[in-house]
């Protein structure tokens, strides 16, 4: 996997929330003899024993029941420990959900079928928007709690906790909350995480506006997940082919951010070369 990745001109890699405890060999003898350097780890990193699929939601910092909130302390810790260990600055996080009806779903759909404009759209929007506003309490509560324990790990480690946009309106935090989130944990080791994907999904749902949510968080920003949505909900394709107006997203791109593609595995080679330099010629090399 890794020497694919640098065959494809990369010289750092992110390991995914798919990586298991069987790999690691490999992934440490490539590392220590200097095949690849690590960007990010993406949690949980490696994978829980006996868990053998991409897992990033397995436990939830959210989660109602205090053993659910323990294993999810527990394996980010690991994470932690292993992003020491890999050399790499940053651990990427979900950071759970307020638990209600799925509502992302369905206004995606009514998207697909040019349905947003009409007054059953804008009442689930507007519902949407009461019922996750009004239970979201104590899910955020459990969620500060967590990252505070986590907080000092990542300190004492010199390892950033980078908070990722999600694509689903159930999923924390939500948008309009990360400023909230940062005034509460001031910390300079918790910072954003911006996946382009994710945030043109929801403009494309009528939740937020791209550039000016990136650039409201353009103080906190350190990473990027980088891919392509085509309208109005598939995401992960190479930069180029669908909607997003990467040129947009220049003016708060720095050398020092961390830029993570992040393509389907439908992609051919091809695709992804082509995405990585549309890419690399509105932002520049860095």
């Amino acid at each position: 996997m890794l020497r694919e990745i640098c065959e494809l001109g990369f010289e750092w890699a992110e390991l995914s929330h798919g990586t298991r405890i069987s790999l690691l060999p490999g992934i440490l003898e490539a590392v220590d003899a200097g095949e690849i350097r690590i960007s990010s780890l993406h949690n949980f990193c490696p994978l829980p024993m006996g868990v053998n699929g991409a897992s990033p939601n397995l436990y939830l910092f959210s989660a109602e029941r205090p053993r659910e909130r323990e294993m999810a302390l527990r394996y980010t810790m690991k994470t932690l420990e292993f992003a020491s260990r890999v050399k790499a600055p940053a651990v990427v996080l979900h950071l759970g959900c307020v638990e209600m009806k799925n509502y992302t779903d369905k206004l995606l759909k009514m998207v697909e079928r040019g349905r947003q404009e009409t007054p059953k759209y804008a009442k689930l929007c507007t519902d949407l928007d009461e019922k996750r506003e009004a239970k979201k309490g104590p899910f955020v509560e459990r969620v500060n709690e967590l990252l505070k324990k986590l907080l000092p790990e990542a300190e004492s480690r010199g390892v950033k906790l980078g908070v990722e946009n999600r694509q689903a309106l159930e999923e924390l935090p939500f948008d309009s909350d990360y400023q909230f989130l940062f005034r509460e944990l001031p910390s300079p080791n918790l910072v954003y995480w911006h996946d382009t994907g994710h945030a043109q999904i929801k403009e494309n749902l009528g939740f937020l506006q791209h550039t000016m949510h990136l650039e409201s968080l353009r103080d906190r920003l350190f990473g990027f997940h980088i891919h392509d949505v085509q309208p109005p909900g598939r995401d992960h394709c190479a930069p180029g082919s669908g909607s997003i107006d990467f040129a947009a997203l220049k003016p708060f791109i720095r050398p020092e951010h961390i830029k993570v593609f992040e393509f389907g595995p439908a992609l051919s080679v091809e695709e992804a070369k082509r995405g990585v330099e549309h890419v690399k010629r509105i932002w520049g090399e860095g």
